[in-house]
């Protein structure tokens, strides 16, 4: 074990490497790349665990183009060396790291994934590419097509191993590894190494060397953690008071469409946010990614595909707008805040009907807060440098506070009607500035909307098509695919279906 190391030319890194690396002004290796860049560079296997954001990249990066550089340039359509990620934005992450490594010893990289077209990558790939950093689904569909060959790659990299295990692309891995060159070097990178993942070392690593840095999963210990209690009709309120309070901000949901929806209702609330999931092209993806990165929204409204293997500097805090499945989603979500030693805040936001299931949670992994009510926040959106007049404020929270037990509201008052009502009043408070019980354009109380409908009634068309959330394979519900296919009209919101879904990643 290497405990002290002044610079990678020590560990053996060549010259040119070095000398990119300098003009990076990345000059002290970190631990994990101390460790495996000797043994890498000795042509040995590696099984390594360390968290996002350790510096694994160029700890299995540097050795990958050197060992490019060693065997030189590569043939048309046959790379030497090969990185299988389990997302797009991992695998384009890893690629625009390691480009001017590969560069400064005049060597070619390229990520293929998939969400985008497939003619540039087939070009690339003819003309001939020395690493490549590919998506399992992607590269199985380019092989297909006869573009690409991985008969002389002789150096592979798995990483977020346990990741592919999560998401089913074990198998597509292992036929991949078929096909490369029997006396590989292969490297596994995972944060568990149990499992699926440990029949993949036995099966394609010979005796590996192992090693491994950090926390084996996120320590939640580092984290302040806060599970409040409150209705589905208050979480995008509280979101936006959340965000203006604790800065930048990931917002987990349970489905696409919820992400889709958030987003946009926290942006109308004065909180720039950006949805990503599954269903977005790679470029929506990317967008929002940089979006975030570089403060241009202030929260990234996600599913678990962003749970993982994206690496985001700074985030402050963590939301779960919608209660976790599954005691590790709740651990590797919640690991995107508290990161190089700074705190984070991690807030749940939990439905009455969902106490009993969160609080088993909480016992298992041993935390020890009380489920609270939320403590009074208040949304100021020129703190984000947002619109005052974009969100509720003065009476308006005072009537979105408004008790919504039955039994405290008073006789006769009308019946709140969700999210659908709780837009109503926004839209009627920013539109004509009339006040809580005045009457709208058409001279009709409160209780109606702007076409005279009663609020049960305005209820009963929120319950008809306010609930799409697609199910968490991406899917619409039965009900609600089958009122798009007979009504003959446009679809209602969201973006439109990802009509190539196929096996790329």
């Amino acid at each position: 074990m290497v405990t002290r190391t002044t610079s990678f030319a020590e560990l053996g890194v060549p010259a040119a490497i070095v000398a990119a690396l300098e003009q990076a002004r990345i000059r002290q290796p970190f631990p994990i790349q101390a460790e495996t860049i000797p043994d890498l560079l000795a042509g040995k296997d590696v099984i390594g665990r360390a968290p996002t954001g350790s510096g694994k990249t160029l700890a299995f990066g540097i050795p990958l183009v050197a060992a490019c550089h060693a065997t030189g340039p590569a043939r048309k359509k046959r790379p030497t060396a090969l990185v299988l990620a389990p997302t797009r934005e991992l695998a384009a992450q890893i690629a625009d790291e390691l480009s001017p490594l590969a560069h400064a010893v005049d060597r070619t990289i390229l990520a293929v994934y998939g969400g985008v077209g497939l003619k540039p990558q087939i070009d690339r790939l003819s003309k001939g590419v020395d690493l490549l950093v590919a998506t399992p689904g992607r590269l199985e569909d380019l092989i297909q097509q006869r573009v690409v060959s991985l008969a002389e790659v002789n150096n592979v990299v798995v990483d977020e191993a346990d990741r592919m295990a999560d998401m089913g692309f074990l198998p597509a891995v292992r036929r991949l590894l078929d096909q490369t060159d029997p006396s590989r070097q292969t490297v596994l990178y995972s944060a568990t190494l149990d499992g699926e993942v440990a029949k993949i070392t036995r099966a394609y690593q010979h005796d590996p060397v192992r090693h491994e840095v950090g926390e084996a999963t996120p320590d939640l210990t580092k984290m302040e953690h806060h599970f409040w209690m409150l209705p589905r009709a208050e979480r995008i309120r509280l979101c936006a008071s959340v965000v203006a309070t604790f800065g930048r901000t990931i917002v987990f949901t349970r489905t696409r469409h919820g992400a889709d929806r958030a987003a946009r209702q926290l942006t109308n609330s004065g909180v720039k946010a950006v949805p990503i999931h599954g269903n977005r092209s790679q470029a929506q993806r990317q967008r929002a990614l940089d979006d975030f990165a570089t403060g241009k929204a202030h929260a990234l409204v996600a599913t678990d595909v962003a749970a993982r293997g994206i690496h985001v500097d700074a985030v402050e805090c963590v939301v779960h707008f919608d209660p976790v499945d599954e005691d590790s989603a709740y651990v590797h979500r919640s690991g995107r805040t508290a990161r190089a030693g700074a705190r984070g805040v991690v807030v749940s936001f939990v439905d009455p009907s969902q106490t009993k299931a969160v609080k088993a949670m909480m016992r298992r992994l041993d935390l020890p807060q009380e489920m609270t009510e939320p403590p009074g926040l208040e949304f100021e959106p020129e703190a984000l440098g947002g619109d005052p007049e974009a969100s509720p404020t003065g009476a308006d929270r005072n009537r979105d506070r408004r008790p919504t037990n039955a039994r405290q509201r008073k006789p006769g008052g009308p019946k709140p009607s969700g999210a659908a009502s709780a837009r109503t009043r926004s839209k009627s408070k920013s539109k004509s500035g009339a006040k809580p019980g005045a009457k709208n354009r058409n001279g009709n109380g409160s209780a109606k909307n702007r076409s005279g409908n009663g609020g049960a009634k305005n209820t009963a068309k929120a319950k008809r098509h306010g609930s799409g959330d697609t199910r968490t394979d991406g899917r619409p519900s039965t009900s609600s695919h089958k009122r798009r296919s007979t009504s003959g009209g446009k679809r209602r919101g969201g973006p439109p279906p990802n009509r190539r879904q196929g096996r790329s990643s």
